[in-house]
């Protein structure tokens, strides 16, 4: 994920100034282009709260201001997952080994419309839309195949699919994946940095929400990050 990271975050630094050179002149408080990075950090709701703590990781937007106050943004969002011990509980029993690990990632690809208030210092603004959600999760070891075991929302978490109601343990490899259209939407609060024009840090509450697979994916995202 790192090389990721850094193709990201040279793409922004690079949209950065040629947003600026699109308007002519520094210091616009009004640019048609727009670009944030940002730091979420994650609060899972149910059912996603029955197997992830919280998560982490990192933002990037690129868009168009119509006006000062009406903007359509494409956005990209990264979040690992980090799992409770609730839902490894039923692995480690099963393997007999305390140490056994699993984590996961989920990305999201949103398209929203952002309505935003502005001063000359502080603002606020609403933003919301659709997007596509993809989340993945892997176990740092299987369940050796014939393991009979009953079938809970635990092991369908980690990949295993479920038949007669017991857990289907014929995998060499657990890796699960699902992906949805979502929808996200919520609100922030920006306030303009140094004495430049049009740079703002922004402190943003957003709800995440795709039915992934037989569990859902529902996220309360809290960002910090600035945008041009």
């Amino acid at each position: 994920m790192w090389y990721v990271t850094t193709i990201l975050l040279l793409i922004h630094l690079v949209a950065f100034p040629l947003g600026v050179r699109a308007q002519g002149e520094p210091g616009n408080d009004n640019p048609s282009a727009t670009t944030s990075l940002g730091l979420p950090l994650s609060v899972p709701l149910s059912p996603t709260s029955q197997h992830v703590s919280f998560a982490a990781g990192f933002s990037v937007s690129a868009g168009y201001n119509f006006d000062r106050r009406n903007a359509l943004i494409g956005e990209f969002m990264w979040n690992g997952l980090y799992s409770t011990n609730e839902t490894l509980a039923p692995i480690r029993t099963a393997l007999g080994n305390a140490s056994v690990s699993g984590h996961g990632n989920v990305y999201a690809f949103n398209g929203s419309y952002r309505l935003e208030l502005r001063g000359k210092t502080f603002g606020i603004y609403f933003i919301g839309g659709p997007g596509w959600y993809y989340r993945t999760v892997w176990l740092s070891k299987p369940v050796p195949t014939g393991t009979t075991i009953s079938c809970d929302p635990a092991w369908q978490w980690w990949g295993y699919d479920c038949a007669a109601g017991l857990t289907v343990t014929d995998q060499t490899r657990v890796h699960g994946s699902a992906g949805a259209l979502g929808v996200s939407g919520g609100g922030g609060l920006t306030i303009r940095v140094g004495s430049e024009a049009p740079y703002r840090m922004f402190v943003e509450s957003r709800y995440h929400f795709a039915p992934t697979g037989s569990i859902s994916t529902k996220l309360l995202v809290f960002t910090v990050g600035i945008r041009y």
